[in-house]
């Protein structure tokens, strides 16, 4: 067994693909129409394409918007997001514009990081424990 794909709650699917193909540097994947509004909206790490996939999925649920805004309001994130180096994937993205609510921080042999999506979430990136 694996994981073929997760999903976040986004605000906005077309300002949730921008984010995360032009600022966090995904690639999309899947991008086909669903009803009149939404869409299948997949993205995936460009260095495994054939990877699990993260799904843009619209939080036009009442139950979503309020789990989702409850995680963010306590201040916890919603996902995390592998990186080799987080200070420098933290000065990559605040260049770009990104929001963090939490500075790296170093936890016995993980350094994490926390910022908004502007799409209604929070992301956390670490370090993989050596």
């Amino acid at each position: 067994m694996k994981i073929q794909m997760t999903s976040i709650f986004v605000d906005d699917q077309a300002k949730a693909l921008h984010f995360y193909t032009e600022i966090l540097g995904f690639v999309k994947k899947h991008d086909v129409a669903v009803g009149e509004t939404d869409r299948w909206l997949t993205v995936v790490s460009p260095d495994d394409p054939g990877g699990t996939e993260l799904l843009l999925e619209p939080a036009s649920h009442p139950a979503a918007r309020t789990y989702r805004d409850t995680l963010v309001k306590d201040g916890i994130p919603l996902a995390q997001f592998a990186v080799d180096d987080v200070r420098a994937e933290y000065e990559r993205l605040r260049r770009l514009g990104v929001r963090f609510t939490q500075e790296p921080t170093d936890m016995d042999t993980v350094t994490t990081a926390v910022f908004d999506d502007t799409c209604g979430n929070l992301i956390q990136i670490a370090t993989q424990p050596q």
